[in-house]
């Protein structure tokens, strides 16, 4: 099974979405990305288009252009790649006990205060 990611300029695309709060532009994100390579604003909207019709990006008309914004959080597209993962990775607690043992000790409380919140055994405060 392949995990779904995303492409190249897809991923670099979203990381600058990420970044910004709110909604945003092909102009705002093309700007952005000029200033560190060469690439068309055309490029950019495909790009964005792109992202949009697979589920990535949420967009409303705003008088000729659109504005966008993410449908999930890096956060929440994050776990959904974990998620996938797990599921492709042969036996879960196998793959989970070897992913725990790589991770630091902050990792490894945050992890912990993480499953005691879900539990309900600790306020989110």
């Amino acid at each position: 099974m392949r995990v779904k990611g995303f492409g190249e300029l897809e991923a670099v695309v979203m990381d600058r979405i990420w970044e910004r709060e709110g909604t945003t532009t092909v102009r705002q994100i093309f700007d952005a990305l000029a200033a560190h390579r060469d690439i068309a604003y055309t490029t950019v909207m495909s790009t964005m288009d792109n992202l949009y019709r697979k589920g990535w990006l949420a967009r409303v008309r705003t008088g000729k252009a659109f504005t966008y914004w993410p449908t999930l959080s890096r956060e929440q597209h994050t776990a959904r790649l974990m998620r996938e993962v797990f599921d492709a990775g042969g036996q879960t607690d196998l793959v989970l006990t070897h992913f725990v043992e790589q991770m630091s000790a902050e990792e490894s409380a945050s992890l912990r205060q993480a499953l005691r919140r879900l539990s309900g055994g600790e306020d989110t405060a």
